[in-house]
């Protein structure tokens, strides 16, 4: 018996070692200790991963700060450049004796050829993909050196235009700021095109281990993907699938576990051959709750966690975060055309919201608390949907985890713009791989509503009709076709099939704008989506917003400058005249300031120096998109969406952003919170009356009281009127009308505003203004603004009144983290309203260096 004991004893202290034995796998990173070498030099300086040349030159003193000035252009030099990164780290017996040691480059940008110990591992050519390689028989005991090599992305790209034969059309690649005259290579590099300049953006070619780089190690099994597949849904019960693919190192069996916070949903034995295997598990969650997107209901998010475990131990999780919800893109015929809007778990929603670039030239630096300013911008502002344009990145993993927080869908673009590209298989092998890497990563998000092949290529080439922008007429037959060809095998067969196979049964829309297929988009199309830039290129006016219908605006904007502090960060003041060479260089649309300038004459007066002009711009520009948000809203159903290009700036400069690089709101980003709000009243002067519009977005009928007040600019009302409504869920209408004529009598001149409110009983709920004439010919008033200031815990309370109409109130305070909840506001006589500024300065005299200023100031 004792021996018997002793036995069993030995027995389970072998199956303990044993079970101590199996290691789980984990991810090192490589990301510290990099050194970057100049290879034509030797010059060598401290770098940071991730990173990119330019800003470890910046760090290292090499440069001056690229965006000061016209600095850009003296640091053309650094692009045509070959650049290494060299990086020595350690690995012990314990990272050696596992079965598998990969290199896992998150991002490298572009052409790289990478070293391990002096041995060629890898040779890179895709910005937009990310890289693996098996590496366990290079790495030995000890330091192990890496070296990434750069190959300048302008001499590759010469080289290839030379191989083509031929320039291929792209429109916003400054060749000339780049000093290549008229050679334009973006289009042969797959790599972020805005970064070799756009019509808002700066040109900075860059280099650089943009991403994370890891060694990952793993024994027995590693999981690779995951994507989570939603079968059915109903109150009762989330049917779902999901498809795990997983690498092992031999024949073996293993447990699959999955869990959702803690709740085991599926536990099973699972048998996999050597290599990769492809498993698909089915699950349930009961009483499902649904995620929605801002105002119509909650984000709710479930987290997934998927493990492989051997001999009862977890060697791997991966931890995937869901939302349960139906997404389709509706398009059907009707009296007009063909329907183009969202559906979201079986109810039309309509998109509210804005075109999205990168936050930075210089991608690392954009940190997570950018990505959350942003998208709780778009959140505080009443959108629901941002679309990832196609001449930047796919976004970081961040922005996608932000959007599903803050119930933002996205409208993802692949990542081509304005361009026609090569056809060669090479190219589009990388293509594939590129569509591939990105729709397995991104496919999981509940934010995603919709994949797009690329921005403005089909409706600027126009095969299919005369219109276009010119390109197809430069080219021969056997180019024309040369170049088509390779158009349709990228949009029509390459990245849709990548979505039926790794995203199947979202939606792929091939270009935008697009009216349908083998139809190119126009603004009389009733159909598709629609780019309209009649208002800024066609120097169109405002109220043509309320001419141009469009099924879906995915597309039109306004531009205006940032505000003084922001300027005084790239400009001198002898730089303060929007004609000088620092301000056209911070201005990247050639007809821009004079642009500005010229829509100005036409609504303003002329303000009366370089601040106000500043000022007056964003004003512009915030009642201009004002117009085209109202007229997109009322046009509800026939229209479904409305994104305004754009809420984010890559670097500070005129654009035709809502807030600027800094994250400060533009006038534009105000007006965007009020005019997205979830009811809407607007009113509408037409022909011989006023209509009275609201537009609600909400789920159920709500019960309102509207009120009209034709007021003179000294707050006396001369006209009221009252009246008890419902109004309609998820609808545009006209709920009032006032008789043209009966405004008329009652106004001895233009001088007059119409304030329309609504409200649950005595609570308001919205309200807006019209006035009766161009702001310039109106007389404004003086207005006498007092102002009350109290102590908060997060800052200020501002109580501000009037003694006559004060037009776009402009509050200003020197903190660089200063926030006003509302600013540019018109303040009323008699209608007192209180601003919360929020400031981590909280012991400022906010007295001393507030300043209150209105639109009268801009000239007086």
């Amino acid at each position: 018996m004792k021996k018997t004991f002793i036995y069993l004893m030995l027995l389970i202290l072998m199956v303990a070692c044993n079970k101590q034995e199996i290691q789980i796998n984990r991810m090192i990173e490589l990301n510290k200790n990099w050194k970057l070498i100049q290879e034509t030099t030797g010059n060598e300086y401290d770098a940071v991963v991730p990173g990119c040349v330019h800003t470890d030159l910046l760090n290292n003193n090499v440069i001056e700060d690229p965006f000061f000035r016209t600095n850009e252009k003296k640091q053309q030099w650094i692009d045509k450049e070959d650049w290494s990164y060299l990086s020595e780290f350690e690995v012990d017996e314990e990272v050696l004796a596992y079965e598998s040691v990969e290199l896992n480059f998150k991002g490298l940008d572009t052409y790289a050829d990478v070293y391990l110990n002096d041995s060629l591992i890898l040779k890179a050519n895709n910005m937009f993909r990310e890289w693996l390689v098996e590496c366990e028989n290079l790495l030995k005991p000890g330091k192990n050196k890496l070296r990434v090599y750069f190959h300048s992305p302008i001499n590759i790209g010469l080289e290839k235009l030379k191989a083509h034969g031929y320039a291929l059309p792209a429109s916003n690649d400054q060749s000339e700021n780049g000093e290549l005259g008229d050679k334009k290579v973006s289009i042969f590099t797959r790599k972020a095109p805005y970064h070799y300049g756009w019509d808002w953006g700066p040109r900075f070619v860059t280099s650089g281990i943009w991403r994370p780089v890891y060694l990952k190690v793993w024994n027995k099994a590693k999981i690779n993907n995951i994507q989570i597949v939603q079968n059915e849904l109903n109150e009762k019960e989330a049917k779902l699938t999901g498809n795990v693919s997983i690498n092992s190192s031999g024949n073996q069996d293993v447990t699959i576990q999955i869990k959702n916070t803690g709740k085991v949903l599926y536990s099973e034995k699972a048998s996999l051959k050597t290599g990769e295997n492809s498993l698909s598990i089915n699950y349930v969650i009961e009483n499902p709750k649904l995620w929605w997107t801002k105002g119509l209901g909650d984000q709710h998010l479930y987290n997934i966690s998927t493990s492989i475990l051997v001999e009862n131990q977890v060697i791997e999780t991966k931890e995937t975060t869901i939302g349960l919800r139906t997404i389709k893109l509706v398009q059907k015929p009707d009296e007009f055309g063909k329907s183009f809007y969202f559906e979201l778990n079986g109810v039309p929603v309509f998109m509210k919201g804005a075109n999205h670039i990168p936050n930075d030239i210089f991608l690392n630096r954009v940190t997570p608390e950018i990505y959350e300013r942003e998208i709780k911008t778009a959140a505080e502002s009443n959108m629901n949907m941002l679309r990832v344009w196609g001449g930047g990145i796919y976004e970081d993993d961040v922005f996608y985890d932000l959007c599903d927080k803050y119930g933002i869908l996205v409208w993802q673009d692949f990542m081509f713009a304005c361009s026609m590209y090569p056809g060669n298989e090479e190219f589009l092998a990388n293509i594939k791989q590129e569509a591939k890497d990105n729709v397995i990563r991104l496919r999981n998000h509940p934010s995603i509503a919709l994949w797009c092949g690329n921005n403005e290529i089909d409706v600027a080439w126009s095969e299919h009709s005369e219109g276009g922008w010119g390109w197809k007429q430069q080219y021969n037959d056997e180019q024309h076709k040369e170049i088509w060809t390779a158009y349709e095998k990228i949009f029509h067969e390459i990245l849709p099939n990548a979505v039926n196979e790794y995203d199947p049964g979202k939606a792929y829309w091939p270009s935008s704008p697009m009216a349908g297929p083998k139809q190119s988009a126009s603004y009389t199309s009733t159909s598709g989506d629609m780019h309209y830039w009649g208002v800024w290129h066609g120097k169109e006016p405002f109220s043509a917003f309320d001419e141009k219908r469009a099924r879906f605006m995915s597309e039109y904007g306004f531009q205006s400058f940032p505000e003084l502090s922001t300027v005084k960060k790239y400009a001198l003041p002898e730089d303060f005249n929007i004609e000088s060479e620092v301000m056209a260089a911070h201005q990247r649309s050639g007809i821009g300031n004079l642009r500005i300038k010229e829509y100005m004459s036409w609504y303003y007066k002329t303000p009366k120096d370089f601040e106000t002009f500043l000022y007056v711009g964003q004003v512009l520009q915030a009642e201009g998109i004002k117009m085209g948000i109202e007229a997109h809203r009322r046009d509800m159903p026939y229209n479904m969406g409305t994104l305004y290009w754009q809420i984010n700036d890559c670097w500070p400069v005129a654009s035709w952003s809502s807030m600027d690089y800094y994250g400060k709101w533009k006038a534009l980003q105000y007006f965007v919170k009020k005019a997205f709000e979830d009811v809407l009243i607007s009113p509408f002067l037409a022909g011989d009356s006023v209509a009275i519009f609201i537009v609600s977005d909400k789920l159920e009928n709500t019960k309102a009281k509207i009120k009209l007040e034709l007021l003179d600019f000294e707050g006396n009302s001369v006209l009221g009127q009252t009246s008890d409504i419902e109004v309609i869920a998820n609808s545009s209408k006209i709920y009032t009308s006032l008789p043209k004529k009966l405004l008329d009598l009652k106004m001895t001149n233009k001088n007059y505003v119409l304030l329309v409110s609504l409200y649950d009983s005595d609570k308001l709920l919205t309200s807006n203004v019209l006035y009766f004439d161009e702001i310039k010919d109106l007389a404004l008033p003086k207005a006498k603004i007092e102002h009350k200031i109290t102590k908060t815990e997060t800052g200020f309370t501002i109580e501000l009144s009037t003694d006559k109409l004060a037009k776009n109130v402009y509050l200003m305070a020197d903190a660089e983290d200063g926030f006003f909840s509302d600013n540019y506001f018109d303040l009323l006589p008699e209608r007192p309203v209180k601003i919360s500024y929020t400031t981590k300065n909280t012991s400022a005299d906010l007295e001393k260096v507030l300043k209150i200023t209105s639109l009268v100031d801009s000239y007086q």
